[in-house]
């Protein structure tokens, strides 16, 4: 449930608020790379959510630029 959730907020972005979370997201998954390399990282099943996570964007992002081009 919590997936279809998510999916659901990120279809709600336009296209320049979906590349800010992606962003957001590589960021967070550098810094969770990071922790787990020094040993600091405690939520190791965060890193598998912000990697779906970033799937997910890119997804979206794809599926507008096809619609947009479409359209045109």
């Amino acid at each position: 449930m919590k997936t279809i959730q998510r999916h659901a907020d990120l279809k709600a972005l336009s296209a320049d608020q979906l590349a800010d979370e992606l962003v957001n997201l590589k960021k967070e998954q550098f810094n969770l790379r990071f922790q787990g390399a020094t040993g600091q990282l405690e939520n190791v099943s965060r890193i598998r959510e912000v990697r779906r996570d970033i799937a997910r964007v890119r997804t979206l992002q794809r599926q507008q630029t096809l619609a947009s081009a479409a359209k045109a």
